[in-house]
């Protein structure tokens, strides 16, 4: 008799978004998705990771860049996780002073950095993707 092993990882998932406030919530549903069909399962804490990470990249294209759509790619593979979203500014991200008021928010992407074991932000003369690699 021979038994089969769960597979490691799982074809990427993608999705463009219109950029708007509600791509934010869209990108969650479609981590939540991407996650929760993963064999062997992610840890509940790791799965809120990720799902942190998409929330604040998203948020960050929304909030701040040029262009009228963004994309998500979720990738797994056997210990990592890859978040890559990408957008229609060739501008990289500016870390800023978080605003402990509350108005103007500068939280997102130094959380971003500390919750990813790798960052990198590629870009050329139309867009940029960031990649965040968290673990599985």
């Amino acid at each position: 008799m021979r038994t089969q092993r769960a597979p490691l990882t799982r074809p990427p998932e993608t999705a463009t978004f219109d950029k708007r406030p509600e791509a934010v919530a869209h990108a969650r549903d479609v981590t939540r998705a991407f996650v929760a069909g993963l064999s062997p399962e992610v840890g509940d804490q790791n799965a809120s990771s990720i799902e942190l990470v998409v929330s604040e990249l998203i948020t960050n294209v929304v909030r701040h860049a040029r262009g009228t759509l963004c994309s998500l790619r979720l990738q797994a593979r056997r210990d990592v996780i890859t978040v890559a979203v990408s957008d229609a500014d060739p501008r990289p991200p500016q870390e800023r002073a978080p605003d402990l008021a509350g108005d103007t928010g500068g939280f997102g992407w130094p959380m971003v950095q500390h919750l990813a074991r790798v960052v990198t932000v590629s870009l050329d003369a139309t867009s940029k993707t960031i990649r965040a690699e968290l673990a599985r």
